[in-house]
C-alpha cells in the first residue's frame, strides 16, 4: 500500500476545486491545508473542502507538511517553487514550470542539491488516451514515425474567464498557456527535441471581455503573440508542425494531434484531457481503440454543459510522491518540465529571431503508466465521477 502524505496547496484560484475534488482519487495524497495571499479566499476554500486554511509564510514553516502544490499564476511560480523547496518540501507546480530557462535551471538544481523532488503539471500526457498511444508506438504498430501536426486553435479566453488578462501578457500566450500539454505529449511519444523553427503574430491589439465578472467590458492590451506556427525536429528524426492560436474563429483539423510512420498513422486526443479514443491508419479500415478500460482513461469528470471528459489532475502529484517512496523517477519530473519549457522558449526566440534555435538539454521518455504503478496511486474506494 502506498504511503499517504501530507499535502497543502498554496494558491486558491480556479484551478484550485478541480485539484482538490480529485486528490481523492490518489492514494498517496492527503490534502490538509490550503494557503493564499487572499487569506479570505483561502477560508473559503478550506471551508468548502474541510481543509485548514493558512498563510503562505505558516504553510511553509510547517513541519507536518510534507509537500506543497503550487498553484500562484505563472509570474510568481519560479520563486514559490523556490521558497517550497527551500523550506524543505517536495513541490509540485502548475505549468510551466517558470517563465525563464534560468530560473527553470536553478529549480531543478535546488531540489537536486536538497534531495527533494520537483514535479510540473501538465500530467495529461499520463492519462489512458496518450498512454495508449505511447504503448502503440513502443509496439511499432507506426513503424518510425517520420512527421505529423498538432493544433490547439480557439478564440481566446475572454467570453468565458473571469480574469483573461494574463493570458495576453508577456510570459503568457498560448505558447506558454497551452504549449505545454502538447510540448510534453510529444515528448512522452517522441523523445526529446533538436531543434525549433516557428513564426508569429496577433491578430488584434485589444480583446474586449465579456465574461460575466469584475473584468466585463473592460479591454485588455495584447503584447504578446497570439498566433504562432513551429516547426519542431526531434532527436528521434521526426518533424512535427505545431499551431498555437488565440485568433481563430474556427479551423477543420478534427486530430488535435497525427503521427505518421513509416507503417501507419495515428490519430491522438486532445492533450488537455486525459482521456479521448484513438484512431491507428494501415492497410484497410481503420482500428479504433477506446482507452476506457486503461488506467486513468475513463470519462469521469461531466462538465456544466453535460460534456463527459477524463480529469485525473492531480496524477502528476501523486506519481511524484509514489516515485518519492519506491526512489524511482517521477515521470512528471522537473527535468522534464525543464526541457519543454527550454522548447516553448526556443518558439517564442526563434519567432522574434527568425531562425533555428537549437535545444541544448534532453530527457529520457518518462516510463509508461503500468496497470501496477495505476493501482498503487489509486484510493481504494476512490470516487468515480465527478460534476464540475
Amino acid at each position: 500500500m502506498a504511503r499517504q502524505w501530507t499535502i497543502g496547496v498554496l494558491g486558491c484560484g480556479n484551478i484550485f476545486d478541480a485539484y482538490a475534488r480529485l486528490s481523492a482519487i490518489f492514494a498517496p495524497v492527503r490534502l490538509v491545508v490550503c494557503a493564499d495571499v487572499n487569506r479570505a479566499a483561502a477560508q473559503a476554500a478550506a471551508d468548502r473542502y474541510g481543509l485548514r486554511a493558512m498563510d503562505p509564510e505558516a504553510m511553509l514553516a510547517d513541519p507536518g507538511i510534507d509537500a506543497i502544490v503550487n498553484l500562484t499564476n505563472p509570474a510568481s511560480h519560479a520563486a514559490t517553487t523556490a521558497a517550497i523547496l527551500d523550506a524543505g518540501k517536495h513541490a509540485y507546480t502548475e505549468k510551466p514550470l517558470a517563465l525563464t530557462l534560468a530560473d527553470g535551471d536553478r529549480l531543478v538544481e535546488l531540489a537536486e542539491r536538497r534531495g527533494l523532488m520537483l514535479g510540473s503539471a501538465p500530467d495529461t500526457f499520463l492519462g489512458g488516451g496518450h498512454q495508449t498511444a505511447r504503448r502503440l508506438i513502443d509496439e511499432g504498430r507506426l513503424g518510425e514515425v517520420k512527421s505529423g501536426s498538432a493544433h490547439f486553435m480557439n478564440h481566446g479566453m475572454e467570453r468565458w474567464h473571469p480574469n483573461p488578462h494574463p493570458y495576453y501578457q508577456q510570459g503568457a500566450g498560448p505558447v506558454l498557456d497551452m504549449g505545454p500539454y502538447y510540448i510534453s505529449a510529444l515528448v512522452n511519444l517522441l523523445g526529446p527535441v533538436r531543434r525549433v523553427v516557428a513564426l508569429a503574430t496577433r491578430f488584434f491589439d485589444q480583446r474586449l471581455v465579456t465574461a460575466a465578472g469584475p473584468n466585463q467590458g473592460t479591454s485588455v492590451p495584447v503584447t504578446t503573440p497570439t498566433t504562432s506556427q513551429a516547426l519542431l525536429e526531434f532527436r528521434s528524426g521526426a518533424q512535427i508542425h505545431l499551431s498555437l492560436s488565440y485568433d481563430t474563429w474556427g479551423h477543420g483539423h478534427r486530430n488535435p494531434i497525427e503521427l505518421h510512420g513509416t507503417e501507419g498513422s495515428l490519430m491522438i486526443p486532445d492533450p488537455n484531457y486525459f482521456a479521448g479514443g484513438l484512431e491507428l491508419i494501415r492497410d484497410g479500415a481503420p482500428e479504433r481503440f477506446d482507452p476506457a478500460t486503461a488506467p486513468f482513461g475513463r470519462d469521469n469528470w461531466i462538465e456544466p454543459a453535460g460534456r463527459r471528459i477524463g480529469n485525473y489532475r492531480g496524477l502528476g502529484l501523486a506519481d511524484m510522491l509514489d516515485a518519492a517512496e519506491t526512489g524511482r523517477p517521477a515521470r512528471a519530473s522537473g527535468r522534464f518540465a525543464r526541457h519543454v519549457l527550454e522548447v516553448l522558449l526556443a518558439i517564442v526566440a526563434s519567432a522574434e529571431a527568425g531562425r533555428f534555435v537549437e535545444i541544448g538539454s534532453t530527457t529520457d521518455r518518462p516510463a509508461p503508466m503500468t496497470p501496477d504503478d495505476a493501482a498503487r496511486l489509486t484510493a481504494a474506494g476512490a470516487p468515480r465521477d465527478f460534476t464540475a
